[in-house]
């Protein structure tokens, strides 16, 4: 495989019209490349065209003219010198398998999707590279980053990882920008752990500020959250010091604390006693943890890793348990020296 590191990438197709997508699109088109920007709602695709807005889902943000929303996944990926893969956890393998004909040899496959596949437990870029076989190295980028910031240029930094180092150096290259700032690692499992885990603490940080519970409560559940997270990651083949960086503690502050947070909105909401399916009908994005909850309990069952949080917000989101007990359990639990033992 020949060097990347130098590589000028021209042309990027992004994959899923969400707000991440287009305002990964925006930004890229911001660096003078031009961006195929494909969704599978064709209603959306019109619209895009029509108003150069996303207005459902990154309202207020005009599309550059370098971006050309596009429904037709061929013509979507022709000549792609870098593919951003955006599409939402549970849409992923099937994208990739329709994509998988018109992706060229020589593309960058870079996953932005900050979740676990149902079923598999893989995380993304394991499914990506499943469906697309080894001759495609895969990067993911992750860490504290809401859309709406990046795409009004507000300073942002983020991790990328991959098993190529060539491929981390071309995506470094090619994404940074004077508002936006990417940290190497070869850390691919401990990057997207943290990505995916960080959603479900968020909801659990979401009830306890519904519940009035007040900010001794949410620092601590932070900080337990992170030690959750860190196990598991460490378990699956991740490194704990990965966890401490941009695309672990940075990102469960930023999802636990922002109001941008999705997932914080939904464990809000159940704390003020709402129906998880009524919370979600009145959502237009997709709230990753709320899938990626009973993932991680089987990922962390299949390990032998105990994640209280996790499954405490498991009982509560199938209405198993009302939220205030659930908080109230997890502080009745045996108590446990702080570092766990290596």
């Amino acid at each position: 495989m020949i060097s990347m590191s130098n590589i000028l990438i021209e042309r990027v197709t992004v994959l899923g019209g969400g707000g991440w997508g287009t305002a990964l699109a925006v930004h890229l088109a911001r660096l003078g490349k031009h961006v195929k920007l494909w969704a599978r709602d064709e209603d959306l695709v019109a619209d895009l065209i029509a108003t150069r807005v996303n207005s459902v889902y990154l309202g207020g943000v005009k599309l550059p003219a370098s971006v050309q929303p596009i429904n037709d996944l061929q013509l979507g990926l022709r000549d792609a010198q870098c593919i951003v893969s955006a599409v939402p956890s549970h849409g992923t393998r099937d994208v990739i398998r329709r994509a998988k004909p018109f992706i060229p040899l020589d593309a960058v496959l870079v996953s932005a999707t900050k979740g676990l596949e149902e079923g598999t437990l893989l995380r993304m870029t394991a499914v990506i590279e499943q469906e697309l076989g080894v001759g495609h190295p895969v990067a993911v980028l992750s860490g504290p980053s809401f859309s709406l910031e990046l795409a009004r240029e507000l300073p942002t930094a983020v991790s990328v990882a991959s098993h190529c180092a060539d491929v981390v150096a071309a995506v470094q290259h090619n994404f940074r920008s004077r508002y936006f700032r990417l940290y190497a690692t070869e850390d691919v499992v401990g990057v997207e752990i943290g990505g995916a885990m960080k959603n479900v603490i968020a909801i659990a940080a979401g009830v306890v500020e519904s519940l009035g519970l007040g900010d001794n409560a949410r620092s601590a559940l932070i900080t337990r959250g992170l030690a959750e997270i860190s196990r598991l990651a460490v378990a699956v083949g991740g490194r704990r010091q990965t966890l401490s960086g941009l695309s672990g503690l940075g990102d469960l502050v930023l999802t636990c604390t922002g109001r941008l947070s999705r997932n914080r909105s939904v464990g809000i909401e159940l704390g003020k006693g709402h129906d998880l399916n009524t919370v979600l009908s009145e959502m237009k994005s997709v709230a990753e943890g709320v899938r990626t909850t009973d993932v991680a309990l089987a990922l962390g069952s299949k390990h032998g890793v105990e994640l209280p949080i996790t499954a405490q917000m498991g009982d509560v989101l199938t209405g198993r348990k009302e939220p205030r007990v659930a908080v109230e359990d997890l502080m009745l639990r045996r108590q446990r020296p702080e570092v766990d033992v290596e």
